[in-house]
């Protein structure tokens, strides 16, 4: 299924079709696409390099994808039960240099999701990610270093059937989708006046 941005102006092809299903196919993702998605991840931008992201990688049936499967809120797993493919992303909160805060690790991890996500569309795969995830539960069941946060799970699949979901995920799934207006986000002169350029 393909829910495609209505645009006022052109963007690249693959962030107008960047969106987050919850039917997915419960086809294998291919080990190469997989390895092209984590390097898009590996090139996205970091401040000072530092390079802060980590991923937890499951396939199902394997045991990280079970323990990953695990951590989702109960809505989240009423729908991932065919992804084929959970990851969570986890940032580094110190300087590799100093072990001093690294104040950018979110933002960083963020970029390096952005860059996943658009990769994986590039290989006909789709991404979702999500909030509604136990940090608790991956920091314990994974030993996850103090000096690390999981941020968020992310699906990563081929599309599938949105009459396979919960009926309140398939009135979700096939819901227009919106966004804001460019005056509501994008100022000049002082935060909150909306730029010329819009």
């Amino acid at each position: 299924m393909e829910k495609e941005a209505t645009t006022r102006y052109l963007i690249h092809p693959l962030l107008k079709r960047r969106w987050s299903p919850r039917a997915f196919a419960e086809t294998p993702v291919e080990k190469e696409k997989l390895q092209s998605v984590f390097e898009a991840a590996r090139w996205s931008p970091s401040a000072g390099n530092e390079q802060p992201w980590n991923f937890l990688v499951g396939i199902k049936p394997d045991e990280t994808w079970q323990k990953i499967y695990d951590s989702l809120a109960d809505g989240n797993k009423a729908w991932n039960m065919h992804v084929p493919v959970l990851v969570v992303a986890i940032g580094r909160k110190v300087t590799t240099r100093d072990r001093e805060p690294y104040f950018h690790f979110q933002y960083d991890t963020g970029q390096a999701v952005a860059h996943l996500s658009i990769e994986a569309m590039n290989q006909g795969l789709f991404v979702h990610q999500m909030a509604g995830f136990s940090a608790a539960k991956i920091i314990e069941t994974f030993n996850v270093p103090d000096d690390h946060q999981p941020m968020t799970a992310i699906a990563i699949g081929y599309p599938g059937n949105p009459d396979d979901l919960p009926d309140f995920q398939k009135k979700r799934e096939l819901s227009e989708r919106t966004r804001k207006e460019f005056s509501e986000f994008v100022f000049s002169g002082t935060f909150g006046n909306a730029s010329d350029i819009v």
